[in-house]
């Protein structure tokens, strides 16, 4: 995601290195190329011109902080800036004083809105809610089905009544179900519609005035750019909003949606689709986000991943050994399948800082295939080849191993190349948590519980 603007940023960035001190011409050029590059990725131009106004209030005239170069200070202040652009911290759901709470989802046809619901109940599920999900899209052709099926598929419930009764109706029923249930959060997947369809929005706002959800999210396509916010506005102006949900973000190489819905609608991003799975919805997080678009990876966000995703029994071994220097290919396999657990590892790599926009991660496609046949040179091995390949493996080893497993000597060294760098990335996690502690960051790397 954000690739093409990311790429654009830091290489303007880099232009200032080298330099001791910050003119107002250094900076002028530097903006108008951050101008550039914002209008680019389809930001909305009033949005670009006060963004680029407060970027130059700060940074011209400014002395340096004592441990910045002239980059870092600019990186700072646009960072900062590009955090308030987007809404300046995590906004959650507004939940009920007294449960369940109502959540309405809204949006066009074809946004998404079936697909986040069960995305949403299964985030809320793992956050300790009970949710049920209600199938009040009366008018799509098996779009009851959809929900029921995916429903199956997390093993959460469904209240649907079928296509004959009005929504609001529907609707009206699910809450008093989900009340006699324990349920404590209702979803409801409301009708795509298009804003001009007059009677179809005055539905909306009589199921507003009717069920008085709790929360009202918009389902909008990240990739339609300027149009999406566009779309924001009118569902605004008609339902007052309580936030919006961003599908497909991280196939929009541009960011103008993500860059442009807060500033423009008053509305924040509350959460953001970054895959087809249903575990692939997270909670919107601004500063995180401008990290990422600026190069800095996203190690929370990782980190979460890696504590929702791992084993920590497991993990905590894993630590005690690379500690001791006692970290094995059998156990480089074992990360090797815990890290798929945490999505694409093109995505995963572009979370850890210095990599997020890396030129050659940009059309980086990792073959699922490669742990197979990482297995099977591992699987190859004799235990102490396994435990100490650096010092027991020579020529004739590697091909007895290769023709074991039906892969090439070349192949073996690659992945024992592939061994060592994770010992040493490792290593960094370990460092890092390390800081995150001095830091005073109150999150704990699951790497190495």
């Amino acid at each position: 995601m954000f690739a093409s603007l990311a790429e654009r940023l830091q290489e303007t960035f880099k232009k200032l290195r080298g330099k001791g001190r910050l003119t107002e011409s250094d900076v002028n050029e530097a903006l108008r190329e951050v101008r550039l590059a914002l209008l680019e990725a389809d930001v909305n131009f009033k949005v670009v011109k006060d963004f680029i106004a407060r970027i130059k209030e700060r940074a011209v005239g400014q002395e340096l902080l004592a441990s910045l170069n002239p980059a870092q200070h600019v990186i700072k202040i646009v960072h900062e800036e590009l955090t308030t652009l987007m809404g300046g911290s995590n906004s959650r759901i507004n939940l009920a004083p007294k449960p369940p709470t109502v959540v309405m989802m809204v949006g066009l046809n074809g946004a998404g809105k079936t697909t986040t619901s069960a995305k949403l109940a299964n985030l809320m599920r793992k956050q300790g809610r009970r949710p049920l999900m209600v199938a009040a899209d009366v008018y799509r052709p098996a779009a009851i089905k959809q929900l029921e099926v995916l429903g199956g598929q997390l093993n959460l419930p469904v209240f649907s009544m079928g296509d004959q009764l009005e929504p609001v109706a529907i609707g009206l029923a699910a809450v008093e179900s989900a009340a006699g249930a324990g349920r404590d959060m209702v979803i409801i997947d409301t009708a795509g519609r298009q804003e001009v369809n007059e009677e179809l929005m005055a539905e909306l706002e009589n199921m507003k005035e009717t069920i008085k959800p709790h929360e009202i999210l918009l389902v909008v396509d990240a990739m339609t750019g300027q149009a999406a916010v566009s779309v924001a506005e009118t569902f605004n102006s008609r339902l007052g909003l309580d936030g919006v949900v961003l599908t497909k973000l991280d196939g929009d190489t541009r960011g103008g949606a993500a860059l442009s819905v807060r500033s423009v609608t008053g509305k924040p991003i509350k959460f953001v689709g970054v895959g087809e799975k249903l575990d692939a919805l997270e909670p919107f997080h601004p500063e995180r986000m401008a990290e990422r678009i600026l190069g800095m990876g996203d190690m929370l966000t990782l980190i979460e991943k890696a504590q929702e995703n791992f084993n920590a029994d497991q993990m905590a071994k894993m630590q005690k050994k690379l500690r001791s220097m006692e970290f094995t290919l059998e156990d480089f396999l074992d990360q090797l399948n815990q890290v798929k657990k945490l999505g694409p590892i093109e995505q995963v790599l572009s979370m850890i800082p210095g990599l997020g926009g890396n030129k050659k991660l940009k059309d980086l496609k990792v073959d699922e295939k490669e742990l197979v046949f990482a297995e099977a040179i591992i699987k190859s091995m004799t235990p102490a080849e396994r435990s100490d390949p650096e010092r027991v493996l020579n020529g004739s080893r590697k091909r007895r191993i290769a023709k074991g497993s039906g892969t090439t000597v070349q192949e073996i060294n690659r992945l024992l190349k592939q061994f060592e760098q994770t010992k040493k990335m490792m290593k960094q996690f370990i460092d890092m948590e390390k800081s995150l502690k001095k830091g005073g960051k109150m999150l704990k790397n699951p790497f190495f519980s």
